[in-house]
C-alpha cells in the first residue's frame, strides 16, 4: 500500500485565507481544501530559476477512480493515486462528513461537526496526527474562521484594532513575523515590508499569495 506522508505544504493568502492543504505521497501531491476535498493532484516540479516556485503536472501512473455503481457519496471520485487508496465518507455518514476524504494512504482525517463553533462546522480537525485548530467566532472579527494552528506551529494575524491597511492579514507563523506599509504610506499602503512568501517551518512549506 502506497503512503500519503506527510502535509508538504499549505496554502494562505496575505489575508489570511486558507486556500488548502497539500499532501505529500510516495507517488505525487494531492492538494485539498479547508472541508476536505480535492482541488487537484498530479507531480509537483520545482522551478530550477526560482526559489520555491513549482508548477503541478499530470502523474503518468495509475490513476482509478470509484465507480457508478459504488455509494454516491464519492461516485468517480479519485480512488487510487500510483499506490495510494484513497477513501471517502459514504452518504450514510453523519451529514457534516458525507462525501469528505475519510483517508489518504495511512492518513485518517478528522474534522469539526455540527455541535462545533459555528466557524469551524465542517472544516478539518487533524490529518493523520496533526491536529489543526482555527479562530472562532468569538475571537476579533478580523480573525474568526482562519488558520490557528497546524500541529506544534501556531499562526497569528493582524485584528480589527489594527491599522486598516493590514487588518487581518497575517502577522506570525510561528517566530516568523510579517510586517505591512500602513494606510498612511501612500503608494504602498498594505503591501509587505517585511517578510518573504516560502516559509519553511517545522517541515511544512508555507506558501502565501
Amino acid at each position: 500500500m502506497g503512503l500519503a506522508q506527510r502535509i508538504s505544504k499549505v496554502t494562505i493568502s496575505y489575508s489570511g485565507k486558507l486556500e488548502m492543504y497539500t499532501i505529500a505521497t510516495d507517488d505525487a501531491i494531492i492538494n485539498i481544501s479547508p472541508d476536505g476535498n480535492i482541488i487537484s493532484y498530479g507531480v509537483e516540479y520545482f522551478s530550477e530559476r526560482v526559489r520555491e516556485f513549482s508548477r503541478l503536472e499530470t502523474y503518468g501512473g495509475r490513476i482509478d477512480t470509484y465507480a457508478a455503481t459504488d455509494n454516491k457519496a464519492f461516485q468517480g471520485k479519485l480512488k487510487y493515486l500510483g499506490k495510494t487508496p484513497v477513501t471517502y465518507f459514504a452518504s450514510y455518514d453523519p451529514e457534516a462528513l458525507v462525501g469528505k476524504i475519510k483517508s489518504i494512504g495511512t492518513l485518517i482525517f478528522d474534522y469539526y461537526m455540527q455541535y462545533d463553533d459555528k466557524d469551524l462546522k465542517g472544516k478539518l480537525k487533524s490529518i493523520g496526527s496533526t491536529t489543526i485548530s482555527y479562530y472562532t467566532s468569538f475571537d476579533n472579527e478580523a480573525l474568526r474562521g482562519k488558520l490557528k494552528s497546524l500541529g506544534i506551529t501556531n499562526l497569528s494575524y493582524y485584528t480589527s484594532f489594527d491599522d486598516k491597511a493590514f487588518s487581518g492579514k497575517l502577522k506570525s507563523i510561528g517566530q516568523i513575523p510579517f510586517t505591512y506599509y500602513s494606510s498612511f504610506e501612500r503608494g504602498y499602503s498594505g503591501s509587505m515590508k517585511k517578510g518573504y512568501p516560502f516559509q519553511t517551518v517545522n517541515n511544512v512549506l508555507y506558501y502565501l499569495k
